[in-house]
């Protein structure tokens, strides 16, 4: 397992230094006019994005020399505590990592001419392009539509047909009229049993 864990990784650190080359820029420093006096290399400069991994190529004359300096050495236009100095007329600097370097020609006066460059460099993967992102589109609504006994929804009004409870008039007043006939029949049933009792009780006292 050991053996296959080293080849893995082998090849990822292969895989990256093959990929890394393919994003780097040798940028030569004046272009056409190269490393010489007479060029304004702050406005060479402008516009140019400089991230680890690409290049600076200065190419020039005997006459001049590349020191790369501190901040403080650039500003005061001294190549005396250069970092690094160069003179072979082609000379190729690798941007190794983020920050900001400053070059000067060595030569006297050459610096206070105009022959002086600081570039900002940044980390690789601060320009380094995203993928494009497609917006996921939201799936239609499947909402149920509402029921009438859902709350909030208006349930039609259903008209109840008026039950016939109440008998018709007729049949009251025929209903109250035979009531009163009855009660007349048997007042008259009662008058007339009254009037046999008194006829038979007349009889008797006779």
């Amino acid at each position: 397992m050991a053996g296959v864990h080293g080849l893995v990784a082998a090849g990822v650190v292969l895989l990256l230094a093959a990929a890394a080359p393919a994003y780097a820029v040798d940028y030569t420093v004046g272009d056409s006019s190269g490393w010489s006096s007479g060029v304004d290399y702050d406005t060479w400069a402008k516009g140019k994005t400089f991230i680890v991994g690409d290049s600076l190529v200065f190419q020039y004359s005997m006459m001049h020399t590349v020191a790369e300096v501190s901040s403080a050495d650039y500003s005061a236009c001294s190549a005396s505590n250069s970092i690094q100095s160069y003179s072979n007329q082609n000379t190729k600097i690798a941007l190794t990592k983020p920050g900001t370097r400053y070059f000067v020609c060595g030569t006297s006066g050459h610096c206070a001419g105009g022959m002086k460059l600081a570039v900002t460099v940044s980390a690789a993967d601060a320009t380094t392009p995203t993928p494009s992102t497609t917006p996921v589109s939201s799936p239609p609504s499947t909402e149920t539509p509402a029921t009438p006994s859902d709350p909030g929804m208006d349930t039609p009004a259903t008209s109840t047909p008026a039950e016939a409870t109440t008998p018709p008039a007729t049949s009251t007043t025929t209903t109250k009229s035979t009531g009163s006939t009855g009660g007349a029949s048997g007042s008259e049933a009662r008058s007339v049993m009254g009037l046999l009792v008194g006829a038979i009780g007349l009889a008797m006292m006779a």
